[in-house]
């Protein structure tokens, strides 16, 4: 399998008045094309702050990440966000849409930020959304829409410029099991169907039991790493 992601020795700390805190402590993993990965762990043990490391919202103390070609420790500001918006896709726990857009136009942002032409951004966007079964919801906003219905435009806003990775910090926390089911199938066929790699950090037993791979982080340490199909 293609190597995506690769950390070598990644430390990451942050001060707290004079106390310094170890969020992570010489993590090193690789990640491959096509995976469908969780992260779990206690609150406090680092699932959070890996899955900011590799998705160039935070930058590390120490150590190396690569991705794709580049490494993400060496590139400035300007180049992580430009990396974030052509190559990651994300999916948070209070969904992050725009409350004055429709579900529509939330799907649409990324690819107008990307510059892609309005005709065909929203022909995309209208794909995106039949295929997370939202038909007929597309000028509903967000305060329109149960926690749910909100989850799947954060997933089709993800996928929609077809990124290299997905990174889903506690997707399903704020869902009930049925509902929060039906989202991880979606994600697994999207996997699938699409090759999409997935990497989930998580609380939720759930989203565990869909992993094919899982990771468990305790105290800032990457303890075990099981494949499990």
């Amino acid at each position: 399998m293609e190597k995506l992601v690769r950390c070598k020795d990644v430390c990451k700390s942050y001060s707290k008045g004079e106390l310094e805190v170890r969020a992570l402590i010489d993590v090193n993993l690789t990640l491959t094309n096509g995976e469908f990965v969780s992260i779990c762990g206690p609150s406090g043990s680092g699932k959070s702050t890996l899955l900011n490391l590799v998705g160039g919202l935070d930058t590390v103390t120490s150590g190396e990440i690569h991705f794709d070609c580049a490494r993400l420790d060496q590139m400035s500001a300007a180049q992580l966000a430009e990396l974030r918006l052509r190559k990651i896709g994300f999916i948070f726990q209070a969904y992050n849409l725009i409350p004055v857009l429709s579900a529509l136009e939330n799907v649409e942002f990324v690819m107008q930020l990307q510059g892609v032409a309005a005709n065909e951004r929203a022909a995309k966007a209208r794909e995106m959304i039949a295929l997370v079964g939202l038909c007929g919801m597309e000028k509903r906003r967000p305060g329109e829409l149960s926690g749910g219905q909100q989850q799947r435009v954060a997933i089709a806003r993800a996928i929609v410029s077809h990124p290299q990775l997905v990174l889903a910090d506690e997707p399903t926390a704020n869902l009930d099991s049925k509902t929060a089911r039906s989202l991880l199938e979606l994600m697994e066929k999207l996997n699938h169907e699409r090759k999409i790699t997935f990497v989930f950090s998580t609380h939720d037993v759930l989203v565990m039991e869909f992993a094919r791979r899982l990771l468990k982080l305790h105290d800032g340490a990457i303890v075990s790493d099981e494949v499990r199909r």
